[in-house]
């Protein structure tokens, strides 16, 4: 037992270590905005899907839009502007082709999914196609979006699969791209179209069951030191090769190749000599499986590829955990883990198992899968060309590095429980402060954007703002000046950067802590900061979120509320953002919780009011701030049960037009009701009974003795009727009281209350009916 308790405490110690007062696990953001038309203009077309590439021109001043079988011309200050449009369907001929290998005609259609600018100013576009994957031409002339119809094979471009995660990127005239090269998707391939075509290897050791998910050119030859060349970065999945385990499991790789890499001369002919990849890491704390990354940002410094970073979104590969994170890493570190770090490389177990290890022998000379620089310059190597096969063959075997890539601070920025993050793109801005901010728009499965900042290692959800409905998840974020684009399966939507004027108060806009945003005391309102005047007074404080800035608040009006004595009623008091905490008090005494006053998130319900009840409600909202906690009144009540000369619950009406109208009528009806009796009974639509129809007096009672008559109407009853007055305190029908299973009485009789002790019992007989107790008697 001892032993046990060590162990877990040893493990649990740098857990508890982790989680400081700037922990980033699990941050709610402090607003949420639901669903509304206002939030961002949107653009859709009736029969139109797929709305997942996008391509910013602005030059044009257009945002491209590919969708399936179609391609839109919008206006990038309003989506909901549509300039062009151009259509590109698959043939009938194209479509049957497609289906008859088994594709459904969802898929077998063209969806555009390449979607690049051109040296000369047009754009390169690529569809689906119906599993047939096709690449065209495409200008923008005289308002008017033009398909050259220069079909070009797309395979290895784009991918078969509409639904499949891919990934290219255009440097120059020539496109890197990431995708399958079969019908299938089991030939996973990372190529270089042009002028020299060059591609991965088709083993596993290169490529296994991977999940393409973005590409990014980093221009390192800029001023080097070593006279590197510039290198394209790979972030995709895939089913481990390394780890030993019963069940597939999915890591997270970052790959890179040398721009100029013409492949080997004989070994590695017309393949990459230069890929390598390494296993990226994203460590949230709650989960023993790694993360599984999603989507990635690059962000760097104007003219200086040295301050890069990706920022990347993960997400759990457990049902069970239902966590988001994002983490940063430096490319720098990415690029020592492949300069300077060790390899993995395979070792045969048992003749069968292949274990893969940390390689410690000797690494030839230049070194494995790094480009043409000056040291290999100096051995006579100007091209990849030129490489040993001694290089080649290593570089062949051994593409995995040992080290895993890790993010900055070795933690990640933000970790969030609920809906799953699927796309991340950073804006920086500069605040009132002079001071500049990484600004992160985070998409989700559930179709709305975060908006988060770190703030001196503290980050900081400001808002969730929901843009689709239904919730879509977000599949492409792009942004151009002071704008938000994002595209979803039922359309695109074009969101501002902020909307500062959701805050209506002082208080409310500082807490905010949003860089976008400043209270202009001038106008008493919450503003823009690109748009503030240069001689109002503002005021913003992001750190701090100091609320003692702010001018002194008007005080809140009473409401007069009323409630009936035993009555219930509901005091509204909304939420001031998702960080506050709510408090009543009743007449300055702080209000608890009870079964009679439930204290809700935005209200307060009073159950069974009683007189102790009477009195004045205010609704208090708490939120804390590095420069302490901020109390305000959101609402006030002044609260009467029933007291004051008012009733105590709504009396009848006794007198009024209405009420002799309704009296009328109720006498007319009545009057009617006996005149419609009285004449049936006269015409003999209402026989009386008796035997065969024969009445009965009220007063006597049938001969029990008598003959009967009518014998063929063996459905009448035969009543005993008691003497006046003798039955009236008898039960009318005798409880029997018999509540069995099947329902099934044979007899078919049912006794009623009867006479006297000695008479015989009042029965009706219905020899004709039968009880059914199940489907089969039917």
């Amino acid at each position: 037992m001892y032993p046990l308790v060590v162990v877990c405490f040893f493990w649990l110690l740098p857990l508890a270590l982790t989680l400081d007062a700037h922990s980033p696990l699990d941050c709610v953001p402090r607003k949420t905005v639901p669903y509304h038309r206002e939030n961002g203009r949107m653009f859709s077309e009736e029969g139109v899907w797929n709305y997942s590439t996008m391509l910013l021109r602005e030059d044009l001043g257009l945002l491209l839009l590919g969708a399936r079988e179609n391609i839109y011309a919008l206006d990038i200050n309003n989506i909901a502007n549509k300039k062009s449009s151009v259509s590109w369907k698959v043939t009938e001929k194209q479509q049957k082709e497609c289906t008859s290998k088994g594709k459904n005609q969802i898929e077998c259609q063209n969806y555009i999914r390449v979607l690049h600018t051109m040296e000369d100013g047009r754009m390169y576009v690529c569809g689906t196609n119906a599993f047939n994957p096709e690449c065209d031409y495409m200008s923008y002339k005289d308002g008017e979006l033009i398909l050259e119809n220069k079909a070009e094979d797309g395979k290895g471009k784009c991918p078969f699969d509409p639904f499949q995660r891919f990934s290219s990127i255009m440097i120059d005239k020539t496109l890197y791209s990431a995708t399958s090269m079969n019908f299938l998707g089991s030939e996973p391939v990372v190529m270089r179209s042009s002028p020299s075509s060059i591609r991965t290897e088709f083993k596993s050791s290169w490529l296994h069951e991977p999940n393409f998910i973005s590409m990014a050119q980093m221009p390192e030859s800029r001023a080097s030191l070593t006279g590197d060349d510039d290198k394209i970065y790979l972030f995709f999945t895939e089913t481990a090769v390394e780890y030993d385990f019963y069940s597939k499991l999915v890591v997270s790789r970052v790959a890179r190749v040398c721009k100029g890499d013409l492949g080997g001369q004989r070994t590695l002919q017309k393949k990459w000599t230069s890929f390598l990849k390494a296993r990226v890491d994203c460590p949230v704390l709650e989960s023993q499986l790694p993360y599984v990354i999603q989507d990635t940002y690059r962000w760097c410094e104007e003219g200086d590829w040295r301050s890069c970073v990706f920022y990347a979104v993960f997400t759990s590969q457990s049902d069970r955990v239902d966590l988001s994170a994002v983490c940063a890493y430096r490319v720098l570190d990415i690029g020592r883990v492949f300069s300077e770090g060790k390899y993995k490389t395979p070792v045969t177990v048992e003749t069968s198992f292949v274990k893969w290890v940390m390689y410690s022998g000797d690494v030839p000379s230049p070194r494995p899968g790094a480009c043409i620089n000056d040291e290999a310059r100096n051995q006579g190597i100007s091209q990849t060309l030129d490489l040993p096969d001694r290089t080649l063959q290593f570089i062949r075997d051994r593409p995995l590095m040992d080290q895993a890539v890790l993010p900055m601070g070795e933690r990640p920025l933000l970790v969030r429980r609920g809906t799953a993050f699927t796309r991340i793109i950073v804006h920086r801005t500069q605040a009132l402060d002079g001071k500049k901010y990484h600004v992160m728009f985070i998409g989700t499965e559930g179709g709305s954007v975060l908006k988060a900042v770190n703030y001196d290692k503290e980050m900081f959800i400001i808002e969730e703002v929901q843009l689709f409905q239904p919730r879509e998840p977000i599949k492409v974020l792009r942004f151009s000046n002071t704008t938000l684009y994002a595209g979803s399966e039922d359309g695109a939507v074009q969101m501002p950067f902020s909307s500062c004027g959701r805050s209506r108060t002082c208080v409310d806009c500082v807490l905010a802590r949003d860089p976008y945003c400043v209270w202009d005391r001038t106008t008493a309102q919450c503003i823009t900061l690109s748009t503030a005047n240069t001689d109002s007074e503002l005021i913003q404080s992001l750190w701090a979120g100091d609320f003692s800035l702010c001018p002194a608040s008007d005080p809140v009006k009473t409401v007069n509320q009323t409630v009936w004595l035993g009555g219930n009623v509901k005091l509204q008091c909304p939420p001031t953002s998702n960080l506050a905490e709510t408090h009543w008090v009743q007449d300055s005494l702080p209000l608890p919780s009870s079964p009679r006053h439930q204290i809700l998130r935005d209200s307060l319900l009073i159950l069974n009011a009683s007189a102790s009840d009477t009195g004045r409600y205010r609704c208090l909202s708490l939120e804390r701030s590095h420069s302490g906690k901020y109390t305000t009144t959101v609402a006030q009540y002044q609260l009467r049960v029933g007291l004051e000369g008012l009733p105590l619950r709504p009396q009848a009406r006794t007198e009024g037009p209405s009420l002799a109208a309704l009296q009328v009528s109720v006498a007319f009806l009545a009057i009617l009701l006996a005149v419609l009796l009285g004449w049936n009974l006269y015409k003999g639509h209402l026989p009386l009974p008796g035997p065969c129809g024969r009445v009965i007096g009220a007063g006597r009672r049938q001969n029990q003795g008598a003959p009967e008559e009518g014998a063929a109407c063996n459905a009448v009853a035969h009543l005993d009727v008691s003497e006046p007055g003798e039955a009236e305190s008898k039960a009318l029908v005798s409880g029997v009281g018999n509540c069995t299973s099947n329902n099934n009485h044979s007899t078919g009789e049912v006794a009623l209350g009867g006479g006297e002790e000695g008479e015989s019992e009042a029965r009706v007989t219905f020899p004709s009916l039968q009880f059914i107790d199940d489907e089969s008697d039917i």
